[in-house]
Order: C-alpha cells, then sequence, then structure tokens
C-alpha cells in the first residue's frame, strides 16, 4: 500500500472579511509587505543583531534621514517583526532566527528576490488578467543573461531552500541511493544540504550555464562537499543525467503544461530503474482555502509565459503517462508539498 500523508486541510489559512473596516485593511495589507521588504532591504534586522538599540542608534547605523523612522519601527513592532525594551528596539525570536544574514534559517534573500521580480508586477495584475500576458519585462532567456537580474534571482530560490532544505530532505527516500541529479538546482544549496546528511551520494546539480558562477561561488563560500558537481544543460535540449533519485523542486510551476509534460518524461530517462523522482512545490489543493499557493500561482501567471502552480492530481497524470507510478505524497509544511513518482525496476 503506498505511504501518502495527507496535506493538511487549509481552510485555516482563508481570509474572512466581515465588514468594511476588514475589506480596507486587506485592500491595504501591500503597506505591510514593503514595510517587511524594506526592513530587510536597509538590513535593519541585522544591524539589531547585537542586542536593542534607539532609534537614533538606528537612525546612524543605516544612514537614515529620521523623518518616519519612528513610525517605520513602531509599525515593525505592531507587526511582530520587532519588539521593544523601554526606548530601545529589539529582534524578536523569528527575526533573529529568519531576518538576520549568515543564520541558518535566514529567508532575506527572498524576500529581497520579492521585492525586486515580484512587488512590482502586482500592479499588472488587472493587464495580466485581462490579456493572459506575463508582466516581468522579459523572459527566463533575458533574465538569464543579464547580470543584475540573475544574481537577485539565484539568490532568492537560495533563501528559499535555506529553510525547505532540511524538510526535502527528511521526506524524501535519498537513504540508500548512490547518485543523485537535482535538475534546476541552482547554486547547489539542496545539493550541499543533502551531501552533508548522506556522504555517500554522488550529487549532481543540473541547470543552465549562466547559474555555474552562482554554483562556485557558493561551494567556495561554504566548503560545498567534493561529492556535489556541476552540469550545464537545458531541459529542453540536453537529457538530464541519469541518477537513482532525480529532484525538481519548484522546477515545474515555471513553465505550462506542455513544458511541464516534456520535463517530467525528460526525468523518465534519467531515472535509473527502481529509482524515484521527487518533485516539491506549492501545489494547489482541490478548493478555494489556501491562500498562499493560490497566491503563488499567480506570481508565476505574472512572471512567466505560461506558468501556474499544479494539482497533485495534475503531477499524478504527467507522472503516470511518462511511465512513472505514485509514491508517497508528504505535506512538507502548510504550504509545501513534496511526491514521489517511482520508476518500475527492470525484470
Amino acid at each position: 500500500m503506498t505511504n501518502t500523508t495527507t496535506p493538511p486541510a487549509q481552510d485555516t489559512l482563508a481570509r474572512h472579511t466581515d465588514g468594511s473596516a476588514d475589506i480596507l485593511r486587506l485592500g491595504n495589507s501591500f503597506c505591510d509587505a514593503q514595510a517587511l521588504l524594506t526592513a530587510v532591504e536597509l538590513n535593519l534586522f541585522g544591524s539589531l543583531a547585537a542586542g536593542p538599540a534607539s532609534e537614533e542608534e538606528l537612525r546612524e547605523r543605516l544612514g537614515l534621514h529620521g523623518r518616519g523612522l519612528r513610525d517605520f519601527l513602531r509599525l515593525l513592532v505592531a507587526l511582530g517583526l520587532l519588539e521593544t525594551e523601554g526606548e530601545r528596539y529589539r529582534n524578536t525570536e523569528a527575526g533573529s532566527r529568519h531576518l538576520v544574514p549568515g543564520g541558518t534559517g535566514y529567508i532575506g534573500d527572498f524576500l529581497g528576490g520579492a521585492k525586486h521580480f515580484l512587488y512590482p508586477v502586482w500592479g499588472g495584475l488587472g493587464n495580466a488578467v485581462r490579456t493572459g500576458k506575463p508582466q516581468a519585462g522579459g523572459d527566463f532567456e533575458v533574465m538569464l543573461n543579464n547580470p543584475e537580474m540573475i544574481a537577485p534571482y539565484v539568490r532568492m530560490m537560495d533563501g528559499l531552500m535555506q529553510v525547505l532544505g532540511a524538510k526535502v530532505i527528511e521526506a524524501a527516500g535519498f537513504a540508500g541511493q548512490r547518485t543523485v541529479v537535482d535538475a534546476g538546482g541552482g547554486r547547489g544549496n539542496l545539493a550541499s544540504q543533502l551531501a552533508k546528511a548522506h556522504p555517500g551520494l554522488e550529487i549532481t546539480v543540473f541547470d543552465r550555464e549562466q547559474i555555474e558562477p552562482f554554483f562556485d561561488e557558493y561551494r567556495a563560500e561554504i566548503g560545498s562537499p567534493g561529492s556535489v558537481r556541476f552540469q550545464a544543460g537545458n531541459f529542453f535540449r540536453d537529457q538530464i543525467p541519469a541518477a537513482d533519485v532525480v529532484v525538481l523542486g519548484h522546477i515545474l510551476h515555471d513553465w505550462s503544461p506542455e513544458e511541464r509534460r516534456q520535463i517530467v518524461e525528460n526525468a523518465y530517462r534519467a531515472v535509473n530503474p527502481g529509482g524515484v523522482l521527487v518533485v516539491f512545490d506549492r501545489m494547489l489543493p482541490d478548493d478555494y482555502g489556501h491562500v498562499e499557493n493560490l497566491v503563488a500561482s499567480l506570481n508565476m501567471r505574472l512572471v512567466t509565459p505560461g506558468g501556474s502552480e499544479y494539482s497533485i492530481a495534475e503531477l499524478t497524470e504527467l507522472g503516470e503517462a511518462a511511465g512513472f507510478r505514485r509514491g508517497k505524497v508528504v505535506a512538507l509544511d502548510s504550504n509545501e508539498t513534496l511526491v514521489e513518482l517511482h520508476k518500475a525496476a527492470e525484470k
């Protein structure tokens, strides 16, 4: 019997609007988001890592004018992102864990990427719905060849994997395998975490050639194990390297249903007999209750020509058409779902 962990019910995530004040508050939620993104951009949380500071100390440290700073800091307190100690401000426990650069749980790079890539395009949601066209300035190929765009993009993906990697490693069947390919693995964040958790694995990051310098930079930065290597390639032009486990993490949502089919078929050819394809993403439920993943799906529609999130059923259909059988389904957290697709062993 298939080992299946059903993702938790998402109805508690639904927003409730009981009156005009609630609707107005929802309409102004972009202000809260910009407050957080700006604090990350200013490295406010990093500046408080050593301990509490007064408004004037923060103004000097961050090189700010001062007008509006008190309201800004008080808003961050009201949002639960800062705490006060007399007249001084300090990080909350969550802020110290996730918003101070250098920490193992740091997600500031992802938030920085959200400010750079996602925040501007949401102003074009109406146009996207009217026309069906993405609102970002250029396609994936344009971004890959633009140094000012690719660096924050790569670090944005890294920031998410920093906290998600351990959950993926715990949930997926890497133990007892010999070879793993992280297809679209970027700088190698997940691959490096996996190498430390399972030192005997031979791990290949398969990604576009423009990503390789960032991979090399990351290895130098963290001393990534020698068992992790990079192979340049393109899902639609090149064969994914053969391995016992192929990982597609936050990849399929970038592409149209037809392109997803091509990638899954490529992965089927790459997975060794008896091996597994591991897919994780912010997959969509069958109901209307999951605000975060519906937002994530709209993100993809705003920044890609054909991308969106997809359901477990859609992924299963693609996998079975390619030759896989569905294995376990694991809720990594309230937003992320991991699905294993198994390839039959040779008879």
